[in-house]
């Protein structure tokens, strides 16, 4: 060879080594990736068999979206409670002690004490010293507090409907990834039968090429079929682990733990369409949310009117406000014979507040109230005609996939039988090499589209289900 073949040989070299190498590490991850999953399990350890209500109750457990949605229905019934609690009066207990800096003038001590200097401020008790301990109970009657509660209920109702929503969400992903990983097994295991039933007819034909019973092309048809099932059976592979790892994220804490998932073999028949109508008005939480809203916009628009009306609160005091830190003066003789006054008492506090101008401001906030109510009012009415279109369109999508399940099964016995025949006449001489291959790839065709039809069905039904609430 010319030197000038030199480089080109040099870079031949250097291609093959790269090659290499990137095969050596994409070989080392995957036995790296396949020994951590095996340290994840437990040696030995069978793979867990999950049902589909396994799934569904590991991924209510794991998903963080409706986690979140859990959260906030369990604070909104919280906040029910807060507002229903600020109905009822309150209890709290005060101590104050308070000094007030002496004017330099000091009393006969009508109090028992003799010399006692008077404090400099007014606001201040006869004394310097001043002590406070009381227990106080509040009570304050207004329309603020009945509109507080009923927002509160609403604002409860609405979480509850979107937590409801979200599970019904999460259950239908669940329902999707569940029969797309079983279809994805089952997908793998026609590509394996199709990989070796290449492998056999091509085995059949290098036999009757050898018997002079076939041409030099069928073989190599049959090779170039062959090689295809095998990156479909690879492709298919690849498939089944992308599904079963997307299905592990929300079953596991650990993706890659092994596990078999479990079916019934026939699927589910649909409800009446009665029924289907009956439960979607009891149990859709869309409708059940955007009646909670309607019901906040009421108890917004009752708030702000609240605001034209006085409010009334009573306090209830009971304790000492003395000079003394005491149940008990000290004894005095002021205006007669000696006595003790007592320091320990009551005394209540009745207030009542009118509102008289705020320049508007209260009016205003009533008819943005009110514009908000109308709104959801709008939205109502707008989910009841969005709950009638999707409900149509979801029992159709259901029923049309229900119907089609037995048609695709036909189908598949069909393309079984017509390889047999077809192979049949092959070696009989009565059938060319590509009908033999149109007859397989017929059949691998009728399998795929049985295992898609089968996720179409029960994706549709779940559908239907959480418009309903039955699942």
């Amino acid at each position: 060879m010319s030197r000038g073949g030199e480089p080109l040989r040099f870079f031949l070299a250097a291609r093959r080594s790269i090659v290499f190498l990137l095969l050596a590490m994409a070989v080392g991850a995957r036995g790296q990736a396949l020994s951590d999953a095996a340290a994840a399990a437990p040696a030995g350890s069978a793979p867990v068999v999950i049902t589909l209500d396994d799934a569904i109750r590991q991924a209510e457990a794991n998903e963080p979206g409706y986690a979140a949605a859990r959260a906030n229905s369990q604070s909104a019934a919280l906040d029910r409670s807060i507002a229903r609690a600020s109905l009822l009066p309150s209890a709290r207990l005060q101590s104050q002690d308070i000094y007030v800096q002496p004017n330099g003038v000091t009393s006969d001590g009508d109090a028992g004490e003799l010399n006692a200097p008077l404090p400099r401020f007014v606001s201040a008790d006869a004394r310097p010293w001043e002590y406070i301990a009381q227990g106080v109970v509040s009570e304050t009657l207004n329309l603020a507090g009945p509109a507080a509660v009923h927002r509160a209920d609403a604002d409860a109702a609405m979480a509850s409907a979107q937590q409801e929503i979200a599970r019904r969400g999460l259950v239908a992903a669940v329902v999707g990834l569940f029969y797309s990983s079983i279809a994805a097994d089952r997908k793998l295991k026609v590509a394996e039968q199709a990989r070796d039933e290449a492998a056999g007819f091509t085995k059949l034909t290098r036999e009757r090429e050898q018997a002079r019973e076939a041409a030099h092309a069928d073989v190599v048809k049959a090779q170039l079929v062959e090689q295809q099932r095998g990156r479909d059976l690879e492709d298919a592979q690849v498939a089944a682990e992308k599904a079963r790892l997307e299905l592990g994220v929300l079953l596991f804490s650990d993706p890659r733990t092994p596990y078999t998932l479990s079916a019934a073999a026939v699927a589910q028949p649909l409800a009446s369409r009665a029924d289907i109508d009956a439960a979607a008005v009891r149990h859709n939480p869309e409708l059940k949310g955007a009646v909670a809203a309607l019901s906040a916009s009421n108890a917004d628009v009752l708030a702000a009117r609240a605001a034209y009306l006085p409010d009334v609160r009573l306090d209830f005091l009971y304790g000492i406000d003395a000079n003394q830190f005491a149940v008990n003066a000290p004894i005095t003789t002021l205006n007669g014979p000696p006595v003790q006054p007592h320091n320990l008492g009551y005394s209540t506090v009745f207030t009542v507040n009118l509102p008289v101008w705020d320049w508007l401001a209260t009016e205003h906030k009533v008819k943005q109230s009110e514009i908000r109510r109308e709104a959801a009012r709008v939205a109502l009415t707008n989910t009841q005609r969005r709950l009638v279109a999707q409900l149509e369109e979801a029992d159709s999508e259901a029923r049309t996939a229900q119907d089609q399940l037995t048609s695709l099964d036909t189908s598949v016995a069909t393309a079984a039988e017509s390889l047999r025949l077809t192979r049949m006449r092959y070696l009989g001489g009565e059938a060319t090499v590509l009908e033999v291959v149109d007859a397989e790839n017929t059949y691998v065709a009728a399998e795929n589209a049985r295992e898609d039809g089968r996720v179409r069905y029960e994706t549709a039904r779940a559908a239907l289900q959480t418009l309903t609430g039955t699942m």
